[in-house]
């Protein structure tokens, strides 16, 4: 068996974890399969010559018109757990954005819905989201203990 007989192709993507300072976290409703109709974070492929940073930032303005600096969204981590998507193996690294409430928020892109909902009342949501948005939780867990 050669090297390349072992080698499993990888879709690199990255996810946006919006959250207010009044406890809420933005969330779209998917356009197309997988988990059509489901709630999800904003997120989606990174483009050719693109960051994941950068893309996080281009997917929220696309998803949910909301708009961020690259700069402004703090890497949470690497979510990379082989069954989190149906359609093969993905990889997606997460960021965060804190924002003050009332910021407007429209559906566009993949999403045919964009809604707050409270961090202590999510819906059922897709992929590994809920892993995403407890990792975020207990980042600012840890930064407001110091």
């Amino acid at each position: 068996m050669s090297e390349t007989e072992n080698l499993e192709a990888i879709r690199y993507t990255a996810d946006v974890v919006v959250t207010t300072t009044n406890g809420y976290v933005l969330l779209i409703e998917r356009g197309w399969d997988p988990h059509k109709g489901e709630w999800a974070l904003p997120g989606g492929h990174i483009d050719k010559g693109e960051t994941s940073r950068a893309a996080a930032v281009r997917e929220l303005a696309e998803e949910a018109s909301v708009y961020a600096m690259p700069h402004e969204v703090d890497q949470i981590g690497v979510f990379d757990r082989p069954d989190r998507d149906p359609r093969g193996r993905y990889v997606t690294v997460a960021y965060h954005l804190t924002v003050i409430p009332g910021i407007p928020i429209e559906a566009g892109g993949d999403a045919v819905n964009v809604r707050w909902w409270p961090l202590n009342g999510l819906p059922p949501l897709a992929f590994d989201h809920a892993e995403i948005i407890a990792a975020v939780e207990r980042h600012l867990s840890d930064e407001n203990a110091r």
